[in-house]
């Protein structure tokens, strides 16, 4: 449908973003299905293989989909912003050259939005004598000396000690280095459409806590497991955040199953309304135009939306 749609519109690029479990992959993959299109994922933790029930891959529902940036380094790797954006830009010309519709499909307000600035960053190596000098400080005195390099403007460089290390080595080489972010030009790609999937706290949160039990029925603690089985540290796994954060310290033996249960929801609870901040900000602040449609409006109805805006 695709290849007599294109004549229609410009879209170079659909993206369809909205908050953890309001039902996004669903209708990027109706997106696709309708429009000849390849999905390239815009979720941070989806990149790592066996990182499956925890990160909600849910393979099976692409079908036949083509997906892209999904299961391509190991559990256990530092993945980043400059990898993701590098990445991105392989994928979406291979989609383009396939003369698919390429769709953007994640909550990562961060990688969204560097793409659609067409950001290019400076590969940041690793700086052992930073690290060493940084490594007996605590995660307070870490966001305290991030603080005064730049503006934190959500807490996910700070949610973890390796990664807070981590946001202070980037900034010190850009400081360092000025002429590294001087040469990088952005190129935003143009005549792209946003949709977000809009969908009430009150069911969001209601969908939230049922997906989490019905993750642990699946085996989610059982992966956990056979990760930290598999070699990797328990630090390595709390880095990833949410469900690899709070499962691996049941594991280990720092939570009871309630208390592990009950601190994941409520952060999993807090981190999507870090996602709609992101999203929100997006708009208000920083001039994308995002198109929201209701997470619960049928398939056809979500379909007939996408093809009017791919037409304007």
């Amino acid at each position: 449908m695709w290849r007599l749609y294109h004549k229609m519109t410009k879209t170079n690029l659909v993206v369809i973003l909205g908050p953890t479990a309001s039902g996004k992959t669903t209708r990027a993959v109706d997106v696709a299905k309708h429009f000849n299109g390849e999905i390239i994922s815009a979720d941070s933790r989806q990149i790592y293989r066996g990182m499956d029930i925890g990160t909600g891959k849910d393979l099976k529902e692409y079908g036949s989909i083509k997906h892209h940036l999904i299961d391509i380094c190991d559990a256990g790797y530092k993945y980043n912003l400059y990898e993701y954006l590098r990445d991105f830009n392989v994928a979406y010309k291979q989609v383009l050259n396939n003369k698919h519709l390429p769709i953007l499909c994640g909550g990562t307000g961060l990688y969204i939005e560097s793409v659609l600035n067409g950001l290019e960053l400076p590969n940041v190596p690793e700086n052992s004598e930073l690290r060493a000098f940084l490594a007996d400080k605590t995660l307070e005195e870490l966001t305290s000396i991030l603080a005064s390099m730049k503006t934190l403007h959500n807490t996910t460089d700070v949610d973890s000690v390796k990664r807070a290390i981590r946001a202070i080595e980037i900034q010190s080489y850009y400081a360092q280095y000025p002429e590294k972010l001087i040469n990088t030009t952005p190129k935003p790609i143009d005549n792209v459409v946003i949709i977000g999937i809009d969908i009430d706290r009150e069911n969001r949160r209601d969908r939230i806590t049922q997906r989490l039990h019905t993750r642990i029925d699946e085996g989610m603690v059982e992966e956990v497991k056979q990760l930290l089985d598999s070699g990797i540290t328990p630090d390595d796994l709390i880095y990833y955040g949410l469900e690899y954060k709070y499962l691996t310290k049941y594991i280990i033996g720092e939570l009871n199953f309630e208390q592990m249960v009950s601190q994941l929801e409520i952060a999993i609870h807090q981190f999507a309304k870090r996602q709609m901040t992101w999203f929100r900000g997006m708009e208000k602040r920083r001039g994308f135009k995002i198109n929201w449609l209701p997470w619960d409006i049928d398939s056809t109805s979500f379909i007939n939306n996408v093809s009017s805006l791919l037409r304007n």
